[in-house]
């Protein structure tokens, strides 16, 4: 009898199909995707990639955002209730509502959205570069950032620019206070602290390294550190560990860890995606005249320059 990784690789071969996944996928899940990564590395490795099957583990303004800018390709999402609750917080409806009273702002939308929000943008960003996103930007123009509020005050603290900022946070990060960084540094006083943008202004002030997932990495590899406080969703300390085997990763949560996991990152089994690759579904559309706008504001995000 054919394991359920045998019959995905046997599938994925016949389907001439590649998976992606998010770095906070469960660890089963990562280790049968040809590539892992970010929002921002997995959004330019859906724009490049010859397959014509792209199976995208992970949530469903990903798999969207992916369907956009790999037009033609088939897109599946093994789960379509994996949702976000970030991306929940923004509608196009409000957004236009916003737009119409600040005629003049240039709005930049997190990819945390919706394909409809993106859609009402005028350039996207990820937790990775949203601060050059924002220097990209005319100093003179007024910017409306979309939806996440504490990566806006985040961007706000490194560019020096206003902006106005949505009203919307991720659930997980939100949920680090300043109080949980002090208690693990107690705990570890010899590790760095590491946190996601999306955390608390006061959260990200107490931060060796403020940084997206793909990010966190690089900032490993660069320390001679050998511990690490990891601020941020618990699946990436599955990642670090795998590519770091000698340094010591420390979740920023240790007496209530459940707080730290995404419920919907963590629904995909690989009974799912043997399933989504034997049956070609469920496949991830979007209203083509939403998918040319929003392309539009992705393409402008990934034109500009990385770190």
């Amino acid at each position: 009898m054919h394991t359920l990784t045998e019959e995905i690789n046997h599938l994925k071969k016949e389907r001439r199909a590649i998976i992606l996944a998010h770095n906070y996928e469960p660890p089963e899940i990562q280790d049968i995707a040809d590539i892992t990564g970010d929002s921002l590395g997995l959004s330019v490795d859906a724009a490049r990639l010859d397959q014509p099957v792209i199976v995208f583990c992970g949530v469903r303004f990903m798999a969207e955002s992916a369907a956009i800018l790999a037009p033609g390709k088939t897109v599946l999402l093994p789960r379509l209730e994996c949702g976000c609750g970030l991306a929940d917080m923004a509608t196009a409806h409000a957004l236009r509502s916003m737009r119409r009273e600040r005629p003049e702002a240039v709005v930049v939308t997190y990819v945390n959205s919706s394909a409809e929000v993106k859609a009402e943008s005028d350039i996207c960003c990820t937790s990775g570069n949203a601060v050059n996103v924002v220097r990209s930007i005319p100093e003179k123009r007024e910017i409306i950032f979309v939806p996440d509020r504490n990566l806006g005050a985040y961007v706000q603290a490194q560019t020096g620019r206003r902006l106005i900022l949505w009203n919307g946070a991720c659930p997980v990060h939100d949920a680090i206070r300043a109080a949980d960084i002090i208690k693990a540094r107690e705990k570890h006083p010899e590790a760095l602290v590491m946190v996601h943008p999306e955390c608390r202004p006061e959260v990200t002030q107490l931060a060796d390294g403020v940084c997206s997932t793909g990010g966190m990495s690089d900032f490993v590899r660069q320390s001679h550190a050998q511990e690490f406080i990891v601020a941020t969703e618990e699946g990436m300390l599955y990642p670090l560990r795998k590519a770091h085997p000698e340094r010591i990763f420390h979740p920023v949560s240790q007496d209530s860890p459940q707080r730290m996991i995404c419920p919907d990152m963590k629904m995909i089994t690989l009974k799912d995606l043997r399933d989504a690759l034997k049956k070609m579904e469920p496949v991830i559309t979007v209203n083509p005249e939403i998918a040319d706008r929003a392309r539009s504001a992705l393409e402008r995000m990934l034109a500009v320059p990385r770190n």
